[in-house]
């Protein structure tokens, strides 16, 4: 293995990192730039748009059309860096010790820029199953936009058998991750001047008291389970983080809104978890509230939901990636991602498996290690040459 990467594919990820994805932003300037980078190839591409048309997933398909391949999944937007102190530009990659740093670099650019950097290979081999490229926006916020890019999978006359999405996990075959459901609780309760405080309708204290219900929870799922040991964190978590409310420390609070989730193990149901949550803001919080005051209560509304990905470790897609990088076992990660979607909402058996390392994503001054981009690169060279060897 060469340690350090071809000059191409740095190349490329210091384009992929110059365009600022942010998710606030458009990502259409890389988009065309991919588009434009494969087109010269000719490898054709298909652009599945945002609704509002300001950003878009790009999907391409290298090798025969009419047969089931293997797709090489990414998302093209980064994490904001405002507030982090960086040691150089977040936007221009720099190198330093064997590491180059910059937004994006480890979650997830490295992993496109090696998919485009091998694309010229791919179009000039012998595929005998084609590969598959699928890159979309907004997954920093709740994986947006692959979700219009499956609808869009769903309608195609041959789909893929199977996928791999490169998100960092030091080139090691994930198999499994924790699903999400993010809620956002709002109470509405009654003002009175403090000094009258039992007239009024406190909405944070109904609001806490709803949160200490959730750390009840929180330590039953610890305490009780389900388990899965290949996770860090082998139980379902619910967690509260954000809340506000009130506007005077002298009148009670007529609203509050409170932000939780539940990252939980596939085997657990989050809708029962949040019925649970519900019912007793219903049944033990709300008639207490309405005895004081009519029209107070709670109401929630779902902000984010990603299902879990569990696949078991003897699937072809599973055999196959272990193959591709020479490794026998297989790990399963607590963040979210696209995968669950792909497995979920397409059929498509899929494993996680990208050069970088979680920890460093999101973080002032991220990186990857040149080591992990070269690991990455001969991965794609495997898989080259497995689906030329193919009949």
């Amino acid at each position: 293995m060469n340690i350090r990467p071809n000059g191409k594919t740095v190349d490329l990820i210091n384009k992929l990192v110059s365009f600022d994805t942010t998710s606030r932003e458009s990502n259409l300037e890389l988009i065309s730039f991919v588009e434009n980078y494969l087109n010269n190839f000719g490898i054709k591409t298909q652009r599945v748009l945002s609704e509002d048309g300001a950003k878009a997933n790009l999907y391409a398909t290298v090798g025969p059309a009419d047969t089931p391949g293997i797709m090489l999944s990414g998302h093209t937007d980064v994490v904001p860096v405002d507030g982090q102190t960086w040691s150089s530009d977040p936007f221009v990659v720099t190198e330093r010790e064997g590491k180059l740093y910059g937004r994006g670099t480890a979650d997830m650019k490295s992993f496109i820029a090696v998919v485009l950097a091998n694309a010229p290979a791919m179009a000039e081999r012998d595929l005998k199953v084609p590969i598959h490229f699928a890159f979309s926006y907004d997954e920093e916020i709740g994986c947006i936009g692959v979700r219009r890019l499956i609808e869009a999978i769903n309608d195609m006359p041959v789909r893929p058998a199977m996928c791999i999405v490169g998100e960092p996990t030091d080139m090691r075959v994930v198999i499994g991750h924790k699903g999400k459901l993010g809620i956002r609780a709002h109470v509405r309760g009654h003002e009175a001047h403090s000094s009258l405080s039992p007239q009024g309708v406190n909405a944070i204290e109904y609001a806490a008291e709803l949160i200490t219900r959730l750390g009840v929870i929180a330590r039953r799922m610890a305490d009780e389970g389900p388990f899965d040991p290949l996770y860090d964190i082998t139980f379902t978590t619910v967690h509260t983080g954000v809340i506000s409310g009130g506007t005077a420390l002298n009148i009670v609070p007529r609203d509050c809104s409170f932000e939780f989730e539940f990252r939980h193990l596939a085997e657990v149901d989050p809708g029962k978890l949040l019925k649970e949550i519900t019912d007793f803001a219903r049944d033990n919080l709300e008639p207490r509230m309405k005895m004081v005051q009519s029209g107070t209560g709670f109401s929630f509304e779902q902000i984010s939901t990603i299902p879990a990905l569990n696949l078991t470790g003897d699937e072809e897609i599973v055999n196959l990636a272990k193959a591709l990088t020479g490794q026998n076992d297989h790990a399963k990660v607590a963040y979210g991602t696209e995968a669950g979607l792909f497995q979920t909402r397409a059929g498509i058996p899929t494993v996680i498996c990208g050069p970088g390392r979680i920890a460093e994503a999101h973080k002032p001054d991220e990186f990857v290690s040149l080591e992990q981009v070269s690991l990455c690169e001969d991965f794609i060279h495997r898989l080259i040459d497995h689906v030329c060897a193919r009949k």
